[in-house]
């Protein structure tokens, strides 16, 4: 099996940057696209798939200018999509600790972290417009943590030698989403939105080449149904679950975005996978997901293992001597809040070196005692209370009394569908906001830059960027009685009866489990060649065999959740193979992509400027069959390339 090769650049990824000073590009930009008139607004309809951070912040906002906005999501509230499960923090440049940050401080941390795989002119908006995010969260009512004086307080985060994270205590996720949510119930009850929960979208509708609907199931009925629009905006999230375990809530899939590759949206960077390295260790077999524990408690928690290959003494019977503080002995200028893709593979290589602790010794020790014993355990139960409490409940181990145990997983993915500077896709008329598109990260995501890019897209920039594109084109008036439309609902209601005629002896699950343990095993923290051939000729025999012998009970009338999980499924092995590709392709190692054979003398990722400093977009091929790989260069005109370093 040959790895795919690449086409030349293609004239399609003209990411539409402006030009002019970085500081300057934004404010030309938002000058020189097009308006529409306030009465005129009220004439487009938007569609908008998700009702995360992204999706809620985008439809409440779109709606406020007065558009027709329909909201989907698959969960029954909107209130419940997965952004509520980020605990640590937001970043914006503030320098409230006057402490030295600034927007540019911001956007060369980003840059750096994402290891120069990301494009200038998008990170540095969102640097830019990072600090509007806390005006507008806290003018929502999100109750952001405040120092004694009032004013918002902030912590540090890895990767940052600044503090430049608001948070609240540790559920920020939770509390920016009820913000969010308040805002979109507001246009609801406006009806300015009309909400559709527990809709799942299975197709993306084209007229004469543009987006212009969705087609969709609706989970409790089982109706498969179409709705037309003047964009759609897709706000679906990440993959992370193609790996059966991570940290995400377990609807989190692919669908939405996948399809929407299939008729024409590049999927690009696909094997930039983010490994979190503070998540409660795998525990057995039984588990259909992971927890993660925030990366705030690197802040004052110290992670370490004995220094005794196989010591499994309990860590209070281990002498400060006998211990071994790896990231503040490797990385002593970040020390414990080294950027996430290095704590996890410095982890790793202790685990791997025989010396983990836990069961199997595939975790490590953070531990808060010296924070304890300096600022008193009132001082971290008022910071970190609420994750020392779940932690407990999940373990049957106080942490106050002994260290956490920590193991890295999958957590964030930050290839996703390709956009331009206006979030546009290759598909005129598709918008992809969030953990949806790929950005703004890189190879590498910071911690507390999710909940930023996630919220900059939806209140800040897709207010401007959608009305450049309606106010430049001439749309055709459509409804769902057109061909495009019965087509669409035609070919995803054969998808559903292909599940059910199969028949087969083997469940959803044990073919998602499989196929997640393939990926982790070949294309995870650790990547080779022969691996990553040896991991696509298992998906690849894997999705045929699930192909014969599925078995989805029920009907496709009402709910019938097994029928959902086998499309879903069936996505993600498409993608297992998409991502093996690219980083088969990726002969260099960046970030989150980490091939073995392509590392320093001390274990650090070794990065190829001159052949890889580019976004692998990859189009679906017209037979259906493979793909092509289309090039986007990245041009660094503000930072210099360099070494990755926190040493």
């Amino acid at each position: 099996m040959s790895t795919p090769t690449a086409s030349a650049t293609n004239s399609r990824l003209d990411a539409k940057c402006p030009s002019g000073p970085l500081a300057e590009r934004w404010d030309k930009h938002r000058f020189e696209l097009k308006l529409i008139n306030p009465a005129n607004k009220r004439k487009f309809h938007v569609l908008v798939v998700g009702t995360g951070l992204a999706g809620a912040s985008a439809a409440s906002t779109l709606a406020d200018l007065g558009y027709q906005v329909s909201a989907f999501c698959i969960q029954d509230s909107a209130r419940r999509a997965h952004s509520i499960a980020a605990q640590g923090g937001i970043n914006a440049a503030k320098n409230y600790q006057n402490d030295g940050d600034s927007v540019r401080r911001l956007f060369y941390d980003t840059i750096k972290g994402g290891d120069f795989r990301a494009r200038e002119s998008n990170v540095y908006r969102l640097a830019q417009v990072s600090g509007n995010i806390i005006d507008q969260c806290t003018a929502l009512g999100v109750p952001f943590a405040r120092e004694y004086g009032g004013l918002l307080a902030n912590r540090s985060f890895g990767g940052a030698q600044v503090s430049r994270t608001f948070y609240a205590r540790g559920q920020t996720g939770q509390q920016l989403l009820l913000g969010a949510y308040s805002a979109l119930m507001r246009q609801v009850g406006s009806g300015r939105v009309k909400m559709f929960p527990r809709h799942e979208m299975l197709d993306l509708v084209l007229v004469e080449g543009v987006a212009r609907g969705i087609v969709t199931r609706d989970l409790v009925s089982g109706e498969i149904e179409s709705f037309a629009g003047d964009a759609v905006l897709l706000c679906t999230g990440g993959y992370g679950n193609v790996f059966y375990l991570s940290t995400n809530a377990q609807n989190c899939n692919v669908t939405a975005a996948w399809r929407a590759h299939l008729r024409g949206a590049y999927f690009a960077n696909p094997c930039f996978t983010q490994i979190h390295p503070t998540c409660i260790p795998v525990s057995g077999d039984h588990q259909s997901k992971l927890t993660l524990m925030s990366e705030s408690l690197r802040n004052d928690g110290r992670v370490w293992v004995p220094k005794a290959q196989g010591d499994q003494r309990p860590p209070g019977q281990i002498p400060e001597a006998e211990r071994d503080y790896y990231l503040e002995r490797r990385y002593p200028s970040f020390g414990n809040l080294a950027p996430r893709d290095i704590a996890s593979r410095a982890a790793k290589e202790r685990c791997d070196a025989g010396f983990g602790v836990g069961a199997g010794g595939r975790a490590v020790f953070l531990d808060f005692g010296d924070a304890i014993q300096r600022d008193g355990v009132e001082a971290i139960r008022a910071r970190y209370g609420n994750l020392f409490e779940m932690y407990e409940r999940i373990t049957a181990e106080d942490p106050y009394q002994q260290p956490m145990r920590i193991s890295p997983a999958v957590h964030y993915t930050m290839g996703g569908l390709w956009v331009d500077y206006n979030l546009e896709s290759t598909v005129p008329g598709l918008f992809v906001l969030g953990e949806a598109n790929f950005s703004d990260h890189g190879a590498n995501r910071l911690g507390a830059s999710a909940l930023m890019q996630g919220l900059a897209d939806g209140y800040f920039i897709i207010p401007y960027t959608l009305g450049g594109h309606l106010a430049g084109r001439k749309l055709p008036k459509v409804d769902s009685s057109r061909a495009e439309f019965r087509e669409a609902v035609e070919a995803a209601r054969e998808r559903t009866r292909r599940w059910l005629s199969i028949r087969g002896k083997r469940s959803v699950r044990s073919f998602h489990r499989e196929l997640g343990l393939t990926m982790w095993d070949h294309c995870g923290m650790a990547r080779t060649r022969d691996g990553l051939l040896a991991g696509l000729a298992k998906v690849t025999a894997l999705k045929d065999e699930f192909h014969r012998d599925l078995c989805v009970q029920g009907t496709s009338e009402g709910l019938n959740q097994s029928l959902e999980h086998a499309g879903r499924v069936a996505d993600f092995f498409e993608l297992g193979e998409l991502m093996i590709r690219d980083a088969l392709q990726r002969e260099e190692s960046c970030g989150g992509h980490f091939r073995e054979e392509h590392q320093t003398k001390d274990g650090e990722a070794r990065r190829d400027d001159a052949n890889f400093c580019y976004v692998a977009a990859w189009e679906r091929d017209s037979a259906g069959t493979g793909w092509q790989m289309h090039r986007e260069a990245l041009n660094f005109e503000n930072v210099q390339l360099a070494t990755r370093s926190y040493a």
